[in-house]
């Protein structure tokens, strides 16, 4: 299937001298989603997956599907202010400004196989940080990243492997420019 073709960009979003990429036609039709989540889950079949963290927002929208299909559980890694108990939290830069993401301190416990998905690889500076806060839990393996869509031209996948250890990573859609 052809995802790219569904994609929107939208010029100057959020701020000017940015491209933001619309993935929400890639989930309006029941097809397409479901067999962009196949092709998600496909590479991490036989990864013994038991957690999926995804992040805030985007990210939720594929990686509870891939949890389900994986047979593994879903952990939000959200933004400032969306957590009720104690966190531990991941600051990091975006292509347009600085955030951080939190997940709760006994959100999983030791031995995780973790999956880590998002939407969009960029910079990879969201990756990054979901991976720091990923070992923050003792004994935890990062398995690896999957997206649904990666800017080539950003980088993100060297910073990735040369920060997390080599992980795997996988993309559907692949942008050069």
């Amino acid at each position: 299937m052809n995802y790219k073709e569904q994609v929107i960009d939208v010029i100057d979003y959020p701020k000017p001298g940015i491209v933001f990429k619309d993935l929400t036609p890639l989930w309006s039709n029941s097809k397409t989603f479901g067999n962009l989540i196949n092709d998600m889950t496909a590479p991490w079949l036989d990864k013994k997956v038991n957690v999926v963290a995804s992040i805030e927002s985007r990210g939720f929208i594929i990686g509870a599907p891939v949890a389900e299909k994986l047979g593994a559980g879903f952990l939000p890694l959200r933004k400032p202010n969306k957590l009720p108990r104690d966190t531990f939290s991941e600051n990091f830069d975006l292509e347009y400004g600085s955030t951080s993401i939190h997940v709760h301190k006994d959100a999983i416990g030791s031995h995780n196989n973790v999956l880590i998905i998002d939407d969009l690889l960029a910079t990879g500076g969201t990756a990054i940080a979901a991976y720091n806060l990923m070992k923050r839990f003792p004994y935890t393996n990062i398995v690896g990243f999957g997206f649904i869509a990666e800017l080539n031209f950003l980088k993100g996948r060297e910073k990735l492997i040369n920060s997390c250890n080599n992980s795997m990573i996988d993309s559907i859609i692949q942008y050069a420019n």
